[in-house]
């Protein structure tokens, strides 16, 4: 399952008897049905005394039902099964924008899932949005295609505590060496407007940092007044 034919050929030129696991999206088809039919194709083998190694583009835990699931069948079965780290959009997103997790923290949400659950996020720690351009889609789409209604429903709501003027990213990680990144900075008033695709995630910038709390720093032994 990978995200670009030029991999996809390099794969079969190593293993010709690869199977593409994106044959089973098709336009208008709900994507649990295809995340089904990926896991059982994936175990079919396995359990025909086959081992099998599947390959997913960025990591493959990261927003990727179907190979955790065939993990968990695998392993209810008897069969031995485990997964390999990769990197996600979103570790890409931290170098390319210079956004590091560890100076204020980082709150990441899949943004369909962020409406429908409300959350009390702080808006003085950068906040991750996956898949805003599926907000509210249950069906696969053409690439080309995206929920204009659920990006300007998305807007709305984080409108409710940033002002219009506040700075966001559209960002699509590059799955090629040779082919940059797409980065687009616009003000949150502005994003129904973006360029905005099926892989697009959002990044919104912190607001202003919160005070350190000095009962706590004593509790801590930190002094604040040095140097």
């Amino acid at each position: 399952m990978v995200a670009d034919p030029l991999t996809r050929e390099w794969l079969r030129e190593i293993v010709p008897r690869a199977e593409n696991l994106a044959d089973a999206y098709a336009i208008g088809r709900p994507r649990g049905d295809s995340y089904e039919e990926m896991i059982e194709r994936m175990l079919a083998p396995v359990r025909r005394g086959r081992r099998v190694c599947a390959l997913f583009y960025g990591h493959p835990g990261v927003f990727a039902y179907p190979p955790h699931e065939a993990l968990r069948r695998a392993r209810a079965e008897g069969h031995e099964a485990r997964m390999l780290p990769g990197v996600s959009a979103e570790d890409c997103l931290f170098a390319e924008l210079g956004v590091d997790p560890g100076r204020s923290g980082c709150q990441s949400y899949e943004a369909t899932d962020f409406l429908l659950r409300p959350r009390r996020y702080d808006p003085a720690t950068p906040l991750v949005l996956w898949q805003i351009g599926l907000v509210g889609v249950e069906d696969v789409r053409a690439a080309a295609l995206w929920s204009a209604e659920g990006l300007r429903v998305l807007t709305e709501v984080l409108l409710e505590t940033y002002p219009r003027a506040h700075p966001v990213v559209v960002y699509e990680a590059s799955t090629l060496p040779i082919v940059p990144a797409k980065i687009a900075r616009v003000a949150l008033g502005e994003l129904p407007a973006a360029p905005v695709t099926a892989l697009s995630t959002l990044y919104v910038a912190p607001l202003e940092a919160r005070a350190v709390d000095p009962a706590m720093a004593r509790r801590l032994g930190i002094d604040l007044e040095a140097d």
